[in-house]
């Protein structure tokens, strides 16, 4: 029989294969402490993340596997501890995600319960991070109630699975917005903080005007403070010459005031506003992007009430631009929000918001009873009848009891020119002309009671009838000569944005800072110091 086996199977072969049954069942046994420990790792996972439905729908969905404190997940860890270091970069808070605090939960891993506790910690630490630099780290309605943008915030389970299934880096990347303007204002923020940590731009520049042709210490140090800008200029140093006239005039273009090239009150306040005001913005600016970063739409509008301005963009090219007046800071400043443009309304007739009609013009017919003729103004009762503003006496209403409704009728004089812009909101809001033009010429135009006038509205009309005919003056000049009052309807909505900005790097390269007319940034930057966000100057 040994001869019969010997020659059918070589004792040599045989041999290997009962060392490897023994080999196999050695690895069997050692793996059952493993696995046993990997059930444990699994139950306590699931048991530490019921209370938090989102974070125990994902853990759930993969058998409450890990993705931070397993053997495979070194590359995962290494690409978020990265991001978390970079992350004052963006402007947010280290504190929240101290990227060497996460980087020390994983020298300690020896007990399921403290893989448990570090695996649970850094994932809520990636979805903090992962919400603060993809939609901003604050909720804007709770920093000022006309700050009503809503943020996109993402689901978290949704984020989480995203994450597990892709490129960690690359997802990582691809959270901060997209925008090249995003990446510009990152730029500016790290030189701003080399000038901070440099100590600024030196001395102030003294007195109240300075213009060509004057000279003395002022304007030598208008012309070292503007150098130190970037604003560079030739000429004798003491002498405001054509030099100085050009650098004051590129400063004033970055900066929104009428360049005449004469340092007066506005453009000395700008120039002596301090670096760290400046570094300030820039975070400011970073957090408002973040704000806004989902698709705006191929064709959109930005309002920038900070600046003053409306534009219409059309993949991604600004194909549009006015200057605009907005609302009296106060009781009467424009709100932050979106919506969607619906129409327009040729030759409008003005119906007085019941806040302007008793405030303002029930004055007036308390001292005149005929002041409404001269505007072309008629009154309605409750029921619409018109009512002879005559026949009332009324000096028996007040602001809050004025019963009676006021419709300015369509003419050269209306309040809303001759044509107006409607996205229907809950602000009463709208773009609209306007015969007063002369505000336009101010280098801030906070006038109105809240709705934004253009000062190029017939070419936003245009713009906006442009995508839908093929000749479209032709179309609203004919419209608006029937002096009837006429609603054109857009056939493509267009999303719209209000919004507040008083920073930005244009597409050249060019930093551009505001004033703030409103006094928010100031607020904003509060609640962001709040979560952790700190200025830092940069030597070197």
């Amino acid at each position: 029989m040994y001869s019969t086996i010997h020659r059918k199977f070589p004792v040599s072969r045989a041999l290997a294969l009962i060392g490897a049954a023994l080999a196999l069942s050695f690895l069997l046994g050692a793996l059952a402490p493993v696995r046993a420990q990997s059930t444990a790792f699994r139950q306590a996972l699931a048991q530490a993340v019921a209370g938090d439905p989102a974070i125990a729908a994902f853990y759930k969905a993969r058998n409450y596997a890990p993705i931070w404190t397993g053997p495979r997940d070194r590359q995962r860890r290494s690409a978020l501890l990265a991001a978390l270091r970079e992350a004052p970069a963006h402007g947010l808070p280290r504190g929240r995600y101290d990227e060497r605090a996460v980087r020390a939960e994983f020298s300690n891993l020896r007990t399921d319960a403290r893989r448990v506790e570090v695996e649970l910690r850094t994932t809520r630490v990636f979805l903090q991070y992962a919400r603060d630099i993809q939609s901003g780290i604050v909720t804007p309605s709770r920093v000022d109630k006309n700050m009503t943008l809503r943020p996109p915030r993402r689901n978290p389970t949704t984020l989480l699975t995203s994450f597990a299934r892709s490129s960690p880096r690359a997802f990582l990347k691809s959270l901060p917005p997209q925008d090249p303007g995003y990446a510009r204002l990152l730029k500016e923020k790290a030189r701003m903080e080399k000038v901070v940590g440099r100590g600024g731009w030196g001395p102030g520049v003294p007195g109240k005007k300075l213009e060509f042709g004057q000279s003395g210490k002022a304007v030598q140090a208008l012309r070292r403070r503007l150098a130190a800008m970037g604003y560079k200029s030739r000429g004798k140093s003491t002498l405001y010459d054509d030099g100085l006239v050009q650098a004051v005039t590129r400063f004033q273009e970055d900066h929104g005031l009428n360049q005449d090239g004469i340092a007066g009150k506005e453009t000395l306040a700008a120039i002596n506003t301090p670096a760290e005001t400046r570094l300030m913005q820039a975070v400011i600016g970073l957090e408002r992007l973040r704000w806004l970063n989902k698709p705006l739409g191929r064709r959109h509008i930005i309002v920038n009430e900070a600046a003053f301005t409306v534009n219409v963009y059309d993949n991604g090219r600004s194909i549009y631009e006015s200057r605009v007046v907005v609302g009296q800071p106060g009781r009467w400043r424009t709100p932050e929000f979106e919506d969607q443009m619906t129409h327009m309304v040729l030759n409008p007739s003005w119906y007085v918001p019941p806040s302007i009609a008793g405030g303002e013009y029930l004055p007036l017919l308390q001292q005149n009873p005929n002041a409404l003729a001269r505007q072309d103004m008629e009154m309605t009762d409750a029921n619409g009848n018109v009512v002879s503003p005559q026949s009332i006496d009324f000096s028996s209403f007040t602001k809050d009891n004025f019963p009676f409704s006021l419709r300015q009728k369509p003419s050269g004089g209306n309040a809303l020119g001759k044509v107006k812009f409607l996205f229907p909101n809950k602000h009463a809001i709208y773009l609209h002309d306007t015969p007063a033009k002369r505000l336009f010429r101010f280098s801030r135009r906070a006038f109105s009671h809240g709705c934004v006038r253009v000062q190029k509205p017939f070419e936003l009309a245009y713009t906006l009838l442009g995508w839908q005919s093929s000749n479209p003056k032709q179309l609203f000049d004919r419209t608006l000569a029937t002096g009837e009052e006429t609603r054109i309807n857009l056939k493509q909505p267009v999303p719209i944005y209000l919004v507040y900005r008083t920073a930005w790097v244009s597409a050249d390269g060019r930093a551009n800072y505001r004033a703030d007319s409103y006094k928010v940034d100031g607020k904003l930057f509060a609640a962001l110091k709040r979560a952790g966000v700190v200025l830092t100057g940069v030597r070197g």
